[in-house]
């Protein structure tokens, strides 16, 4: 008899999704069969799969019905037979990134290349990411799941699910972090430290040992969370007060300027906040953007070129490096309980799309627990 299980599929842009019933999915030679615990949510995925066609024209969803669910975590229940690492009863994150494996970005090693990059779950890249949605059509909103043995990270016991349903922002700007080199005595000014991008990059820099990390956002009583957790190493700076976030930084490193810049600020940020951070930069310090600020940002470049400054972007993260974020939780370097959990029945998928609010910036997490 063939087992089925629930999903969550979208069937028009901009309608609710439908649960229905459809088979539990083979397992394929090189794959795992997961039983999801627990997929994240963006805070505003409703309001973002409603508009997606018209915001990111370039960026394809998936054919549809699709099943949505971009950071699901569960546990293994069945191997493909060329799967030799992973078990039966494996605790896992299943890092949504996909890629072809054979063109010569993923021979090399970086698979964030590939032209098939893709995120299963969400949206692709490129007209050749639908080869990789139809190779995997599971998202994290139903109650199975076939992954790619490459995608997996395994979970310690001290890592609950929910908390490593964040790995998506927490990767990000823990592979951010990496591309600027930020580690043991660095300083670095983390644009937009009290939401959900930021704070997860605060995080982790306390992890990788900054030695300070300055932080900015708009809401006062957000900033003085994030400060508390490290009041020695973290400060926190009110964007659109009377100083401006290059001077506060300058003045707090001995007028030299921070190592790093992580620009975790949305679209609907203001430039002018990206550019005040950029001239916050130290002579030969990097800014890397994970945050996206909308439209056309205007650069002087002889400014760049004359003090060796470094812009760059970067975009998601590898289950390697997901392996390292979920040693560190292992190893009591990084601390992730801070996160405030609201748990969300696959049933009521659609009243969370729609009354979601981030309440309490970074620290709110919101995940589907089918």
């Amino acid at each position: 008899m063939t087992r089925l299980m629930r999903a969550a599929r979208m069937h028009d842009v901009g309608q609710p999704m439908v649960i229905e019933e459809l088979p539990v999915p083979e397992v394929r030679p090189t794959d795992v069969l997961v039983k999801v615990a627990a997929c994240g949510i963006v805070p505003n995925l409703g309001n973002v799969l409603a508009n997606w066609t018209k915001w990111f024209p370039n960026l394809p969803l998936p054919k549809l019905p699709a099943i949505f669910g971009l950071d699901a975590t569960g546990v293994i229940e069945a191997v493909g037979s060329q799967v030799h690492a992973w078990n039966p009863g494996d605790r896992v994150y299943v890092n949504p990134a996909r890629y072809c494996g054979g063109c010569r970005a993923c021979r090399s090693g970086n698979t964030t290349s590939c032209p098939y990059f893709t995120f299963n779950g969400y949206f692709g890249f490129s007209e050749r990411s639908q080869k990789m949605f139809d190779d995997y059509p599971y998202g994290g909103l139903c109650e199975y799941m076939t992954a790619p043995q490459y995608s997996l990270v395994k979970l310690p016991s001290n890592l609950s699910f929910e908390s490593a349903a964040r790995f998506g922002y927490l990767g990000t700007g823990y592979r951010a972090l990496r591309r600027a080199g930020v580690g043991p005595g660095s300083t670095v000014l983390i644009n937009g430290i009290s939401g959900t991008l930021g704070l997860g990059t605060a995080l982790y820099a306390l992890g990788l040992g900054a030695r300070k990390i300055l932080g900015t956002g708009r809401n006062l009583d957000l900033l003085q969370r994030v400060k508390n957790l490290a009041p020695d190493r973290i400060e926190v700076h009110q964007l659109g007060s009377d100083m401006t976030a290059d001077v506060w930084a300058k003045g707090l490193t001995d007028g030299l300027g921070v190592d790093a810049v992580i620009d975790a600020l949305g679209p609907g940020a203001p430039q002018s906040s990206m550019l005040e951070a950029l001239a916050g930069l130290r002579r030969g310090g990097q800014q890397v953007n994970i945050g996206a600020v909308a439209g056309d940002v205007p650069i002087d470049l002889h400014y760049l070129m004359d003090n060796d400054i470094q812009l760059t972007g970067s975009v998601w993260f590898t289950a390697g490096q997901g392996q390292e974020m979920a040693d560190m939780v292992e190893a009591g370097v990084v601390d992730l309980s801070v996160f405030e959990h609201h748990r969300y029945r696959l049933a009521d998928i659609n009243v969370a799309l729609a009354g979601i609010e981030n309440r309490d910036g970074g620290f709110s997490n919101f995940v589907i627990c089918p």
